[in-house]
Parts: C-alpha cells; structure tokens; sequence
C-alpha cells in the first residue's frame, strides 16, 4: 500500500492523521479513494473537473507528478505520496 503523507495544514481533514495508507494503483485513483474517505481534503486536491489543482504540488517518491505522468503516475506499493499546498504571502 502507497503511504501518504500529509502536512499539518490538510490534517484537520483527516482527523488530525500525518499519514494514510492507500491501496491504489495511481495518484488519481488514490484521490479517488481520499474523495471517500474525506471529500472536504478531495476537494483542495482537485477541482470540479476532477484535475489536479495547479497550487498543489504531489510528489511521489520525490518526483513532482507534473513531470511524470500525473494523476495517471503509477504507485507501487512502497510508493510515498506527498501532498505539498503552495503557501502564499507577502
């Protein structure tokens, strides 16, 4: 199962969990799993047409999955999954 990591500002909609494990084959099937489990969290990854967010980085294994084949990026079972928010300011 491909563990996720979650940073501290999407845990409040896991219940406060720094890591999942997930059974999927790929990044989107993963999100579609999340989306189950909780669609408020679903719903900061991707938007209505179902696309990855473009201020959310999702990196598995230390690849960012924009520069492989993204939401279709294949996880294996030893596979982390990383969700980084883009974090704006000024």
């Amino acid at each position: 199962m491909a563990r996720l990591v979650l940073p501290a500002q999407l845990r409040p909609y896991v219940d406060g969990a720094k890591e999942l494990t997930l059974d999927a084959p790929t990044l989107g099937t993963a999100l579609d799993l999340l989306r189950t489990h909780s669609p408020a969290l679903e719903r900061r990854l991707r938007d209505e047409r179902g696309t990855l967010r473009r201020y959310v980085n999702f990196y598995i294994d230390g690849d960012e999955c924009r520069t492989l084949a993204g939401a279709d990026t294949p996880l294996s079972a030893d596979s982390e999954l990383m969700i980084i928010p883009a974090v704006a300011g000024g």
